[in-house]
């Protein structure tokens, strides 16, 4: 990293990158000292390994979300972690695009995945809800769901009769956590693929 990409990324982590971001990194999760570390949160966990990955914060209160700035693979990144509870994180999201005027396609959400094992992560160009109710929201309240995502793993229910709710909403055992942080690590990485427009090779090499 030369001299000036070194003071960019500086003052991108002050929040003053002088222009409006390129893109809108999004961890989704519920707000709350109760949820922190359970299944759901898999996206604000993953935004925190980010902060601690690039000397950053979401420390700011906008959008319905604490943000941050930082800059990402060369590009001005607005990174959130929605206040709203995971049913209306669209709101959010739809706040944040409207102010910066910034297109869907360069909104990159991460979130949990129970139809993958914990630590496996797939990333998607677009694609539907799949039942996820913190997608459903955005895909309503932003007209769309051309936007890239990266899924994280965190495990199917222990049998088909376990209260999905109560599944989502509980914590990783030790040896869990340890799988899905891995898999936070590798979603910090290929985000600096993807918004160089480089989602094909992001997938190719992080794709479970």
């Amino acid at each position: 990293m030369d001299i000036f990409e070194k003071l960019k990324q500086l003052s991108a982590q002050r929040g003053e990158t002088g222009t409006k971001p390129e893109y809108i990194i999004v961890g989704l999760g519920n707000p709350g000292i109760q949820y922190e570390g359970t299944r759901h949160n898999a996206g604000f966990i993953t935004i925190e390994a980010l902060e601690k990955k690039l000397g950053f914060s979401c420390d700011r209160h906008k959008f319905k979300a604490k943000v941050g700035n930082t800059v990402i693979g060369g590009k001005s990144c607005l990174v959130m972690k929605p206040e709203t509870f995971m049913n209306l994180s669209g709101d959010a999201v739809s706040e944040a695009m409207d102010f910066y005027k910034i297109p869907l396609e360069n909104v990159i959400v991460i979130f949990d995945d129970i139809s993958l094992d914990v630590g496996q992560m797939r990333i998607r160009r677009k694609g539907s809800a799949g039942g996820h109710n913190g997608i459903k929201s955005i895909i309503a309240q932003c007209d769309g769901e051309n936007f890239p995502r990266i899924k994280l793993g965190v495990g199917k229910k222990p049998n088909p009769a376990y209260d999905l709710a109560k599944w989502v909403l509980s914590k990783f055992s030790e040896e869990d956590r340890k799988k899905l942080d891995g898999a936070a690590e590798n979603a910090c990485n290929a985000l600096e693929l993807m918004v160089q427009g480089k989602i094909d090779e992001a997938m190719n090499k992080f794709n479970a």
